[in-house]
């Protein structure tokens, strides 16, 4: 019977009533609009819990009370219904549905299981998404996961075990798989900064039936395990920066995949590892590495590019320059095993060399590379003490000086090394083979292909690596027996024959360089030409007595030594005309005997046949007869 306030609206606003008037106010205001989760729901509230700016009207101050909905889960005051909605979905992305007000817990958010390679993993609702989640995991990123584990596992087998570290872990399934494939041979730590994607890989770690060491000391929620089932192995899991893990303790493998460029992490990726380790690095800001975003690409990497013909090869050689500095500067080397650059990342797998003179030699070969923008020829700059006047001259072609205007631009720093090692892919492979990892064979087999500079029908499995495991130059031989002679425990200590092994192995496994970058066929093809078929084409290189490989970089792209006025020549000389049809491919006749200029009384007079290319030998041009009409059509 008594009057009763609104407990959301302030007296001045809505008096004290009776409950019936009270009950209809509630309803048709506050209950009307109000945002529902979990079967609670958030009323919009009148009181003076969130002040709106001081309106200053003559020489009063007004301070307006704004409507807001004060957050279930963290307490947040949010102004308008669609954004509190959104702002509710946010919490239930991450997993975050735990309100801080109501004593019973909350009802789990539904979870999917994943499976990759005999791997179980828990994801979150948009686990897709790095701006929705926390555990991030991308299904196109499996192949990249499958490389990894091929390099670890063939570091596995030169020496047990290994202390591997997986710095930004979101679901944990990178180090599951290291763990649940690779056994005892392998100390697996997991790391994450974020509490939620911790509580997520612990969650995983259990569901692979793993133990689990939390910050050194075993943690207590291993009953997840059913009894009477033991667990497959043991895998530590750490909340830390990763820049502080990794200058706190020392691994002989490490993997840096981080949201975007890897370059923050470098520095303290190359403190601790290990002498003759591995450093792994993934990078996925493609949008500066090939070039669309430059003025990123200079502030990350202080790399100056283009968008060019051979640009993921360009992006690869511009993120191994950045790691040869990094490794520089804590007195150590690189030694380049693989660079992959795909539609989705950058992967770069590198070995570790202590000392100042692998450090010095692997700073020299970070260079700059001279650009033609004109002919896309491009060569490494010379390395000089004195200023040069013009480095164009470099260049095998003449456009510098034929055409007007800057036709050049000097890039870089880039590294001018090799890309791969020979000996370490073919392990790779191996390893694929052994624990059936199909989509990552036929990559591996064109990455040896390309690191020989060979084709495809020339490449053989067995040989360099046999059922033995023995390998090239019979240096590094794997059995039971010698397995513990080659390396002591950790690496602390190795004798001299181990160091002397592991050496001439690393010059049996380093074959002759590869050719740098390559050349896309169809920028060079000849308009009004129908191009050879692409194998045939690299069997032509091959019979002129060049080194000829197609690239993963480019399904069109050829790796060969020859140079681009001999390519764009080979590529001419095969080539037939469009309109004959289907006449068969082979080499165009040229008419050595004429010249451009005598083209119109050639064509009268009947000495250049329908079909003929003609070739000026002072300029290079070459022009082909056509059958209606007697002029030329402009061929280069």
């Amino acid at each position: 019977a008594e009057k009763k306030p609104c407990p959301l609206c302030p007296e001045d606003k809505f008096k004290a009533c009776y409950s019936h008037k009270l009950h209809r106010h509630l309803q048709n205001l506050h209950w009307k609009i109000s945002v529902e989760f979990e079967g609670y729901r958030m009323c919009i509230c009148h009181l003076p819990c969130r002040l709106v700016k001081p309106n200053l009207v003559g020489d009063q101050t007004f301070s307006k009370m704004g409507a807001h909905y004060h957050c279930i889960i963290c307490s947040a005051t949010i102004t308008r219904r669609t954004d509190m909605i959104g702002h509710i979905n946010r919490h239930v992305n991450k997993g975050e549905t735990e309100s801080r007000f109501i004593t019973a817990p909350a009802a789990k958010s539904s979870q999917e299981v994943l499976k990759e390679s005999d791997t179980d993993v828990q994801v979150l609702p948009n686990y897709s998404t790095p701006q929705k989640t926390d555990s991030y995991f991308n299904p196109k990123m499996k192949l990249n996961r499958q490389l990894i584990f091929c390099a670890l596992a063939v570091l596995a087998e030169e020496r047990k075990p290994i202390e591997c570290l997986d710095a930004f872990g979101a679901t944990g399934i990178m180090g599951l798989q290291w763990a649940k494939h690779l056994g005892s041979s392998v100390k697996v730590t997991i790391n994450d900064c974020n509490e939620n994607s911790v509580v997520m890989i612990q969650e995983n770690c259990h569901l692979n039936k793993m133990k689990v060491i939390l910050n050194t000391k075993e943690d207590d929620t291993d009953e997840a395990i059913e009894d009477g089932e033991e667990s497959v192995g043991t895998i530590e899991v750490t909340k830390m920066d990763a820049n502080v893990i990794m200058h706190l303790r020392s691994f002989d493998f490490i993997h840096l995949d981080p949201f975007g460029t890897s370059v923050n992490y470098l520095d303290s990726a190359f403190r601790n590892v290990r002498n003759l380790g591995i450093v792994s690095l993934t990078s996925t800001d493609i949008s500066s590495l090939y070039a669309k975003a430059q003025n990123v690409a200079l502030r990350h990497y202080g790399c100056n590019i283009v968008r060019t013909e051979y640009y993921k090869e360009l992006a690869a050689r511009i993120v191994i320059a950045s790691v040869a500095r990094a490794a520089a500067r804590c007195n150590k080397g690189i030694e380049v095993l693989l660079a992959v650059a795909l539609e989705h990342f950058v992967l770069v797998v590198v070995r570790v060399l202590r000392g100042p003179s692998p450090a010095d030699d692997s700073a020299k070969k970070i260079k700059y590379l001279i650009h033609c923008q004109w002919c896309e020829e491009r060569i490494f700059q010379r390395e000089s003490s004195m200023v040069e006047e013009n480095p164009y001259q470099q260049l095998p072609c003449d456009c510098y000086g034929s055409m007007p205007g800057k036709t050049a631009v000097v890039l870089g720093p880039l590294w001018s090394g090799a890309l791969f090692n020979t000996g370490f892919l073919r392990r790779m492979l191996f390893e694929a083979l052994q624990y059936g990892l199909e989509e990552t064979q036929p990559l591996l087999k064109t990455l040896v292909c390309e690191a020989e500079c060979t084709t495809l029908k020339q490449f053989s499995i067995h040989s360099s690596t046999d059922e033995n495991k023995q390998e090239e130059c019979g240096v590094y031989i794997k059995t039971p027996d010698t397995s513990a002679e080659f390396y002591l425990i950790h690496g602390k200590r190795k004798s001299n024959e181990v160091i002397r092994n592991t050496t001439k192995r690393q010059k049996c496994e380093s074959s002759a360089e590869h050719p740098a970058f390559y050349y896309n066929i169809h920028r060079h093809s000849i308009k009004g030409m129908n191009m050879p078929k692409l194998n045939k084409f690299l069997s032509y290189l091959s019979k002129a007595g060049y080194r000829v490989s197609r690239t993963h970089f480019d399904p069109m792209g050829v790796r060969t030594n020859a140079p681009l006025a001999q390519f764009k020549a080979i590529l001419v000389k095969y080539s037939t005309p469009t309109y004959t049809g289907g006449q068969a491919e082979g080499p165009v006749h040229l008419n050595e005997d004429l010249q451009v200029g005598d083209h119109v009384q050639a064509a009268v007079d009947g000495k250049a046949g329908d079909g003929e290319i003609l070739e000026d030998k002072k300029s290079g041009v070459t022009a082909m007869v056509t059958k209606d009409c007697p002029m030329p059509c402009a061929a280069d």
